[in-house]
């Protein structure tokens, strides 16, 4: 069978006695050089291949980032190359005093038909199915490559770089503030809750200032709310046409985060002065601090602020909706009249966060209403 090559120039190194090499290669080169052995049963049940099935969403929001300008991909596709691929020493001096780590040299990589490849892609195949959809976009990524004489050490590898759990999503709202270069589209939308929640938790006057709970705090910090019971809300406030939807911008304007933020903080600190005595409280202490208290006035934010004249008697007309439902409220003791249930036995579960949302719409409509 003839066979073409990509020759590149690569650099070799010893893992024991692993051969393990590193180049960089065109990306839309992977799949000429690499199969994806997805994981099934043949007829007789045995276990093939590894790999678990594409993420259309995941390959397409990488595919939306690698058609942005000026982006960077240093992350590395790990590949298993069958004995066959020839690795050829470049001779020469090595300059005095340099670290001798690796050898440079030339890798031949065959280009063959799907199926009968000499590498298998142990790690990235959403980038490289990403990198190979985006045919128009010229980059060159890194290729981390390893000799592999059969199928269970391609699975070793495979589990080893892939059982570490992926970053929590916590950690991530918060990095992503942080970060102004363009991201998938997957991502982009989470930035602007990520930024009013940390506006709002280190912002001098903000209700919430030195109350919220972040990745990064350390230990003993006196943080009494998750990051991600607010960001939630304003997640929900965005998507759901809420009270931040009006100021998130369009396809020729740009998002009002400032304006977001003003918001946020005058509701937040209306029904910080509303309910005094459930403030500031642990969760165990004032469900009003739990997430399914914060949830449940998210909503009620996004009920009570549209109807209201954003005007020099804003958080006073809050107050007074607050103040209207506040006798039906037991935050921190008592019991919720029409849930039957006592202050404490609303857990952060689906079922209770529904209720206590509905309970308190409700009672903002009757109030509201004079009913």
């Amino acid at each position: 069978m003839s066979t073409d090559f990509i020759k590149i120039r690569a650099l070799r190194t010893y893992q024991g006695e692993n051969e393990v090499y590193s180049f960089f290669i065109d990306g839309r080169d992977i799949f000429k050089i690499a199969d994806i052995t997805r994981i099934s049963r043949d007829d007789a049940g045995e276990l093939k291949g590894f790999q678990r099935k594409s993420i259309q969403n995941h390959i397409s929001g990488i595919v939306e980032y690698l058609h942005q300008k000026d982006v960077l991909f240093p992350n590395a596709i790990i590949l298993a190359f069958d004995p066959v691929v020839e690795f050829k020493q470049s001779r020469g001096p090595v300059p005095e005093g340099v670290l001798q780590t690796s050898e440079p040299g030339v890798i031949e990589l065959p280009v063959r038909p799907e199926g009968q490849r000499a590498a298998w892609i142990v790690d990235g195949q959403q980038r490289s199915t990403a990198l190979f959809k985006a045919q128009k976009v010229d980059i060159k990524v890194p290729v981390i490559g390893f000799r592999c004489p059969d199928v269970e050490m391609q699975r070793q590898q495979f589990v080893l770089v892939n059982k570490a759990k992926p970053l929590p999503r916590r950690l991530i709202d918060e990095l992503l503030p942080e970060i102004n270069t363009p991201m998938p589209s997957d991502l982009s939308p989470r930035r602007i809750p990520s930024e009013l929640v940390n506006a709002l938790a280190r912002t001098k006057g903000s209700p919430f200032f030195g109350l919220i709970k972040r990745p990064s705090d350390s230990e003993g910090d006196k943080g009494v709310i998750t990051d991600t019971a607010l960001i939630t809300v304003a997640e929900a406030s965005l998507k759901n046409y809420g009270a931040l939807a009006l100021h998130k911008g369009g396809a020729t304007t740009s998002a009002n985060v400032n304006e977001m933020y003003e918001i946020m903080s005058v509701f937040w600190s209306a029904v910080k002065e509303v309910f005094p005595e459930a403030w500031g409280l642990p969760p165990t202490d004032s469900r009003l601090m739990h997430s399914a208290g914060i949830e449940a006035m998210g909503v009620l934010m996004d009920r009570i602020v549209p109807r209201l004249r954003k005007d020099d008697e804003f958080k006073k007309n809050i107050k007074d909706a607050l103040m209207a439902i506040k006798p039906q409220c037991a935050w921190t003791k008592g019991e919720w009249d029409g849930l039957a249930m006592k202050w404490n036995e609303i857990q952060a579960v689906t079922k209770h966060k529904r209720m206590l949302k509905d309970h308190l719409v409700q009672l903002d409509y009757v109030a509201s209403r004079g009913l």
